[in-house]
Parts: C-alpha cells; sequence; structure tokens
C-alpha cells in the first residue's frame, strides 16, 4: 500500500471524524490519503480531516476485508475452558490510537486485564483501560474496537471494556520501545 497515493472511494462508506468522534459518511468518489492502517482500520485524510474507517469497509478503500468480529455468533468452549492471558495481550496489541501509530499495550493505555469463569458459559474478560487525552472523542470507539477483538478469542463470552482517567495517562506509561519510537525519552 502506498501512503502517499490517493485513493478514491469505490462506495460511500462510514467513518469517524478524529478527535471529536463524530460520525460521518464518505461519499463514493471521494478522495483521501492513507495516514495509518494499523489492526485492520485505517486513518485516512480527508479534506484536510482525519477520519477513521473500520476494518469493515476496507473494500471502500479497495482492499480485501480480512476483520469478521462477530460478536453476536454463539461461542463454542474448546478444551478446558481456560483464557490464554497471554493471547489476551497479543490481542491488545492489535488496537491502536488512530493518530498514534502505537498499540496501546505499548502507549500504557491499559490499567487492568481481569479474566472471570462462567462455567460452562465461559469466561468474562475485564478491561480497565485509559486514553491519551481526556478530551479525546474517540473513547467509545477504541473500546469498543478492544472489546470486539477480546470477544473473538477461544472461551472469551463476555467482555466488559471500562474507560477511566485515574490516574491520568502521562508519558512515563509508554514502554520505552515507544518512547523511542514517538521520540519521548
Amino acid at each position: 500500500m502506498d501512503e502517499n497515493k490517493p485513493i478514491v472511494l469505490n462506495r460511500d462508506c462510514d467513518a469517524i471524524l478524529i478527535p471529536v468522534g463524530t460520525p460521518l459518511t464518505l461519499s463514493e468518489g471521494t478522495t483521501v490519503l492513507i495516514t495509518q492502517a494499523l489492526g485492520g482500520s485505517y486513518t485516512v485524510n480527508v479534506n484536510g480531516n482525519l477520519a477513521r474507517i473500520d476494518a469493515k469497509n476496507a473494500d471502500a478503500l479497495g482492499f480485501e476485508i480480512k476483520n469478521n468480529l462477530d460478536s453476536e455468533a454463539k461461542k463454542e468452549i474448546t478444551g478446558d475452558g481456560a483464557v490464554d492471558e497471554e493471547l489476551i495481550w497479543e490481542q491488545l496489541k492489535t488496537c491502536y490510537d488512530p493518530e498514534i501509530p502505537i498499540n496501546i499495550v505499548e502507549l500504557g493505555l491499559i490499567y487492568q486485564c481481569d479474566i472471570t469463569p462462567l462455567g460452562a458459559d465461559g469466561n468474562q474478560v475485564d478491561i480497565v483501560m485509559t486514553l491519551t487525552s481526556p478530551g479525546c472523542g474517540m473513547g467509545d470507539y477504541l473500546a469498543e474496537d478492544v472489546r470486539l477483538k477480546i470477544l473473538a478469542l477461544p472461551n472469551v463470552t463476555k467482555v466488559n471494556v471500562s474507560v477511566t482517567f485515574e490516574p491520568p495517562w502521562n508519558y512515563d506509561m509508554m514502554s520505552e520501545a515507544a518512547k523511542l519510537e514517538t521520540g519521548m525519552y
């Protein structure tokens, strides 16, 4: 994918205006530039504004839809019914702030991850996370991205994601690798 090459949308497509979080529809024929394509979603520049396009709309950009997270499907419990916490953390690393090309784990946005066995009904995962800014309108969208990606894991049948600002996020919460990548060391 050439991020410097303009892309003309081949159909109308839903998007979210960044950073305010306002839903909008981008019309067929609109020209966009991809600024970030991470975790299955796309951040695009459209007329000087940033917008997030979900993976389910990748075809509007001319790409194959790869991410089919179905939260309504009845999940089969496998093996001993346990959830591998390492898989949860790996899945969290596929979630990205739409303005920063670093995953939310490396940014230090995940404060807590708890797994509660529900017996024959699988497992509940509770995530407590924050945002880089309390005024960011993308919080609900990031939380839903986290919820759907964790829900797609084996033996996870319920996911709750809470956004908190206590304690407030700061640069010291970033991993060393993230600080180096952003130049904030």
